[in-house]
């Protein structure tokens, strides 16, 4: 699709020489708590009974694909502030039930019309929450899969289930990149458990740069944990400021969304947290200053806000506006609101397209 007027803007904000008449591609990567997309069936070996029709709830086919519906709308809109027709080339996901209810998902009609993919492993959770990516084979050429199963790091934990850390590696924009999918431990658990998802996870983006030190890594996520945390900021290792990231280092773009601007993603009485980040290696971002855009590089974030997201009035007016609560069904969308930042590539063509 052309982009013409888009990406000029996104030129002039750039502040690159007009007289050289360089042209970029834009892409969008984003990740979305789904909030508990089950299906209406029961699977065994899960704790998914609050999703029945026989649930106190009475989840049934109406309000699963209700659902569907609101969660497709959201996906699709992602990365359209940008790039208004193909939004996100890549969309990690978190609490969603099986591969049944993804390709349910990917069916809608406006990710099937762009024809939508999806990744999933089955995780060991109890719940039966877990972790998934889609992306657009128009941009996106997925080539390893691997889930990471978590691992108790203290003995009395040896069966301690929780979702593991899904790795995807493939090509975008003609480069190699990798998204590591995250929900770490909820927050009725100690801050010890997200720590150890936070070293785990830095030891497998340690393990993707050892075999390709020139691979760009996504590590995005549900972390149930603000950018300031220790999880993040000491066990993963992202900094907040650019100019403080090591060469293999993380930058964390949130931190200064939630510290300085006091915006999140999630609001828990009547203040904001930021647990939905999307955190990228150093090989993304530009450390010297340059803005080249030579190869494929961070060009902007933002938190993924639309009034129909919101709660419009009452108690919790503004804050995200949820599917159920307190035991009636809102027909809403997500506790959680949605992460997307944008990326440039210089484009060789003289032609104008994502």
């Amino acid at each position: 699709m052309k982009k013409t007027f888009i990406l000029t803007i996104l030129l002039l904000t750039v502040c690159i020489d007009a007289s050289a008449e360089r042209k970029f591609n834009a892409y969008a990567i984003g990740f979305y708590n789904l909030e508990n997309l089950f299906d209406t069936i029961h699977d065994k070996g899960k704790n998914d009974f609050e999703y029945l029709p026989s649930a106190a709830g009475k989840w049934n086919t109406m309000k699963y694909t209700s659902k569907l519906k609101n969660m497709s709308r959201v996906l699709a809109e992602m990365g359209t502030d940008l790039l208004s027709k193909d939004g996100c080339a890549i969309i990690g996901v978190s609490e969603v039930e099986n591969a049944r209810v993804l390709t349910d998902l990917c069916n809608q009609p406006v990710l099937k019309a762009r024809n939508m993919q999806f990744i999933h492993v089955e995780g060991p959770d109890r719940r039966g929450v877990d972790c998934a990516m889609l992306y657009n084979p128009k941009f996106f050429t997925p080539d390893r899969v691997v889930l990471h199963r978590y691992v108790p790091e203290l003995e009395k934990d040896s069966t301690y289930k929780t979702r593991g850390f899904l790795a995807i590696s493939g090509t975008l924009a003609g480069e190699h990149i990798a998204v590591i999918v995250n929900h770490w431990p909820s927050r009725f658990a100690t801050g010890f458990y997200r720590e150890s998802a936070g070293r785990q996870v830095r030891a497998v983006k340690d393990s993707l740069l050892k075999a390709d030190p020139d691979v760009k890594i996504f590590i995005m996520g549900d972390m149930n944990d603000d950018p300031f945390n220790d999880s993040m900021a000491k066990a993963l290792g992202a900094h907040r400021e650019i100019a403080d990231v090591e060469d293999g280092g993380l930058w964390n773009p949130w931190w200064n969304i939630l510290a300085s601007e006091g915006r999140g993603t999630l609001a828990y009485n009547g203040s904001w947290n930021l647990f939905d980040q999307i955190v990228m290696n150093s090989n993304l971002i530009d450390r010297d200053g340059t803005k080249n855009y030579a190869t494929l590089e961070y060009f902007e974030h933002n938190i993924f806000s639309r009034d129909y997201l919101l709660q419009q009035d009452g108690k919790y007016k503004g804050n995200p506006l949820r599917t159920k609560a307190g035991g009636a069904w809102l027909n809403g969308f997500s506790d959680h609101l949605p992460v997307v930042v944008y990326l440039l590539k210089e484009k060789k063509t003289a032609t104008i397209q994502d």
